[in-house]
This record gives C-alpha cells, sequence and structure tokens, in this order.
C-alpha cells in the first residue's frame, strides 16, 4: 500500500472532522459525504484546486462547529433542464402603488440631505 501524501492526510482528517461535528444536524453528512464524492475524481496533479477546496472546507467546519450551525443545506439552487437563466443586465422592477416603476435599489433608506449640509 502506497503512503499517503500530507495533503490528502489532511483531506481525510477534514472528511473525518466534518462527519463528526455534522452528527445530530439534518441533511449535513449526507451533504459532506456528496461533496468530497463529487470531487474524488479530481487528479492528484490539481494540488492548487484541492488546497482551494481543502480551505473552503475548513472554513465550512468551522461554521458547522460554531454552535449557530443548526442544519446544513444548500447555498446555491441549481437550474433545472425547464428554468431558464435569468439575465444579469434586465433590472426588476418593484410597483409601489405609484404609477411608474421603481428601481429596486432606489429604496435604501437613506434620507437626502440638501447641498448645503444641513
Amino acid at each position: 500500500m502506497r503512503r499517503l501524501s500530507r495533503l490528502q492526510r489532511q483531506v481525510l482528517g477534514l472528511y473525518r472532522e466534518l462527519l463528526r461535528a455534522g452528527r445530530g444536524k439534518p441533511g449535513a453528512e449526507a451533504r459532506v459525504r456528496a461533496e468530497f464524492r463529487q470531487h474524488a475524481s479530481l487528479p492528484r496533479s490539481d494540488v492548487l484546486r484541492i488546497e482551494y477546496l481543502y480551505r473552503r472546507g475548513r472554513r465550512q467546519l468551522q461554521l458547522l462547529r460554531s454552535g449557530h450551525a443548526t442544519a446544513m443545506g444548500i447555498f446555491v439552487r441549481p437550474q433545472g433542464p425547464t428554468e431558464e437563466p435569468r439575465d444579469a443586465t434586465a433590472q426588476e422592477t418593484v410597483l409601489d402603488g405609484s404609477d411608474g416603476p421603481k428601481s429596486p435599489c432606489g429604496n435604501t433608506g437613506a434620507r437626502e440631505t440638501p447641498s448645503d449640509g444641513r
């Protein structure tokens, strides 16, 4: 059997720590396993990507251990085949009962001050 590299040992340790931290939190263990399976086919030579994913996993472990996390969910909803991608340049309009459209960023709660500083 081949000896594991230091990075491989770190990744396996992270996997065990994430599984332990996720016990008792709905969806955590399944999510951890799915993430590691998804990236298991990365080539060993792609060290930059592996290190990036390792650091990302470390941050998620800190969040999971923080005590504020009660479950683990999916942050980004994948697009299905029937959904159309949203146009990032198109602005949504929100009607507030007035005649014209309102910008989504228009009501920030900040009051305008007169130009003389009062």
